[in-house]
């Protein structure tokens, strides 16, 4: 899948974005929070502007992770590729493992893993068995 990228598309280091066409550009965003790590999670485009901000919090780089209303984890790999069943959830309110709430450092955890696809979630401070 090819992205189209929009040069004149400029997302600031706030994560609002702007349309730098506009004459006034810097004075009107054309989403506030486009790119923003949100830790609670109550709709879908909060989940989306969390997606886009990425993996890792700034600042630090901590490896961050989603929490389901069921008190499962799942990765960001694992909300991409099943984003229409999170949207959904998240929309109807749903308990099937899928609605996300909110989206956390896992600072010591290594024996943390996603829960729909088994792999383990990277921790910040925990201790790796090949170090």
């Amino acid at each position: 899948m090819t992205t189209k990228t929009t040069p004149h598309f400029f997302v600031a280091d706030n994560g609002d974005l702007f349309d730098t066409r506009r004459p006034d550009w810097s004075a009107c965003p054309l989403r506030k929070n486009y790119r923003f790590q949100h830790d609670s999670i109550s709709s879908g485009r909060k989940l989306r502007n969390t997606l886009r901000a990425g993996p890792y919090a700034w600042p630090g780089g901590y490896p961050l992770y989603f929490i389901t209303s069921d008190g499962g984890a799942l990765s960001f790999q694992t909300v991409r590729e099943n984003l229409r069943s999170v949207l959904d959830s998240i929309r109807h309110k749903s308990n099937d493992g899928w609605r996300v709430i909110a989206c956390e450092v896992n600072w010591e955890d290594e024996d943390l893993y996603d829960d729909h696809t088994g792999e383990q979630i990277e921790s910040a401070y925990g201790e790796n068995e090949n170090e």
